[in-house]
């Protein structure tokens, strides 16, 4: 039987995607804004930085459908690093366009501009004899050469999907791999080039959070991509046919969010392949996270007691079937794996006995979230008076709507059930309210979105499931973090002892 987690101290964090920070350059960045945003936090009073999966996204542009599982996105690397590098010029940043509106990413515009700066830094680099290189592409041999080899073949083929490459390369054949390496050396150098500069920008900014008693919360998807390195270089991984293509795919049954249910069409695992290697893919993978990452929240938790397949090939996910994961040997398999890592277990949604029993084993806090709270027909677990230490609360995730957003599209009954619960009387003050009363709850942690703090609308809102459009490129305005709001938000934090004098030992495990 696994050591249960210990539960964590009382703290508090804030929710802001690294895309979301203000930069010049169309996206935010590992640059000096995400330094100012460190600082906030620790003028705030604040722990925990979480931040939203940080891997090379495609088509769609979600976090959550990343061509590597292992990679980092090259759009945060901070092209001003560059320049001070003297890899790019102060006219060759300013001459491109980054998209019209400075609070929203422009990704047709990113994927036009920021590439062939990167290109033109790798081709300025004298980085690949380095002692610090060499020892990344050592730590990272057993993703980085598959990840730059998928990469570069991709721009090969026009962006298309490994599974419309010509069948030797869709099935790796060794003698035609070794063939098309020689020609795309140096387009294979690069995208491993894009991956040391991530890596060496992120440490430096982690490390300089650290410095500040602010650790990171980071999220780690359940899934893989079906179009990603890693279902392209270790298919026996996952359950696919001897083509590649997918057999089942992964989804979400009907619910309140769709009527049809979430088709997310990544491709399941073999489960029994993972357990016949101990989890090693898995192993490999939270090791790598552990390096990025102080806490780590598994999206989609349930999955990993039974999870929800769909044939390939449906047009919704109302026709998939139950089936059953590998529950606490998963755990028990990878624990070390994380080193002094901890783990937070995103538990939202209808919760069946047998997630209940994995939840109590590991032993690690679930979610709590105020916006499910208020359903005016029936009693809910999300009520704050229902909760025991050991969970996380949030006003919200990544894939609500804004506090104050909520307070408009609701139910008008639900909405009046929180004003009660809540004794809200005036609109102004509603989502400072669901803030304060966060933070007043047992929850060990408590993390709040940026933009509730900041009062922000629907038009601040991230992610809307089940859509395609504008998800995923909400920014944070230069000028939105004041001494004013640190202010408020340190007496709210102090006021119910969040402000833990155990952090570094949390940074540190």
């Amino acid at each position: 039987m696994m050591k249960k987690q210990k539960i964590f101290p009382r703290g508090a964090g804030i929710l802001l995607p690294v895309a979301s920070l203000p930069s010049p350059y169309g996206i935010g960045t590992f640059g000096k804004e995400a330094y100012r945003w460190i600082d906030f936090l620790k003028e705030s009073c604040q722990q925990y930085w979480q931040v939203l999966p940080m891997g090379p996204t495609s088509y769609g542009d979600s976090p959550y459908q990343s061509f590597s599982a292992f990679a980092g996105n090259p759009y945060f690397i901070d092209l001003e690093t560059l320049l001070e590098q003297g890899l790019l010029s102060r006219c060759e940043l300013t001459e491109v366009s980054w998209g019209d509106c400075p609070e929203r990413i422009d990704y047709a515009a990113l994927y036009a501009s920021r590439f062939g700066l990167l290109k033109k830094a790798f081709s300025r680099s004298r980085h690949e004899n380095t002692k610090e290189y060499i020892q990344f592409c050592e730590r990272n041999d057993f993703w980085l050469e598959n990840y730059a080899e998928f990469m570069a073949l991709k721009m090969k083929f026009a962006g298309q999907s490994w599974l419309q490459w010509p069948q030797a390369l869709r099935l790796r054949d060794a003698n035609m791999l070794r063939s098309v390496r020689s020609g795309l050396a140096q387009e294979i150098a690069f995208w491993k080039f894009c991956q040391f500069q991530f890596d060496s920008q992120w440490q430096a900014l982690r490390a300089y959070a650290h410095e500040k008693g602010i650790g990171i919360i980071g999220d780690i998807p359940i899934y893989a991509a079906m179009d990603s390195a890693d279902t392209w270089s270790e298919r026996e991984v996952f359950y696919l046919n001897k083509d590649g293509s997918p057999i089942d795919v992964a989804g979400c049954p009907p619910d309140a969010f769709s009527a049809t249910g979430q088709l997310w069409g990544n491709p399941l695992y073999r489960w029994d392949y993972q357990e016949k290697t101990h989890f090693d893919w898995w192993k490999r993978r939270l090791s790598h996270t552990a390096q990025l990452y102080d806490i780590v929240r598994i999206d989609h938790f349930r999955g990993l007691a039974g999870y929800y397949a769909i044939p390939a090939g449906e047009k919704t996910a109302e026709h998939g079937q139950w089936r059953k994961g590998p529950g606490l040997a998963f755990f028990e398999a990878v624990r070390e794996s994380l080193g002094s890592s901890k783990w937070i277990l995103e538990d939202l949604g209808f919760l069946t006995p047998d997630v209940l029993r994995l939840r109590k084993a590991v032993g690690a806090p679930g979610m709590k979230v105020l916006q499910f709270a208020f359903d005016s027909r029936e009693e809910s677990d999300y009520l704050p008076h229902n909760y025991d230490k050991n969970c996380i609360v949030y006003t919200g995730t990544h894939d609500n709507d804004t506090m104050t957003g909520w307070m408009k599209s609701a139910s008008k009954a639900d909405v009046a059930f929180s004003k009660k619960y809540l004794n809200i009387r005036k609109k102004k003050e509603a989502s400072w309210k669901y803030n304060r009363e966060a933070y007043a709850s047992v929850a060990s942690l408590a993390i709040i979105p940026i933009q509730d703090f900041l009062c922000l609308g629907s038009e601040a809102r991230i992610n809307t499931p089940s859509t395609l459009g504008e998800n995923w490129t909400w920014r944070l305005k230069d000028d939105a973090l004041t001494h004013e709001l640190a202010t408020r938000i340190r007496e709210l934090t102090i006021l119910y002892s969040r402000n833990s004098t155990h952090q570094s030992k949390t940074i540190e495990g």
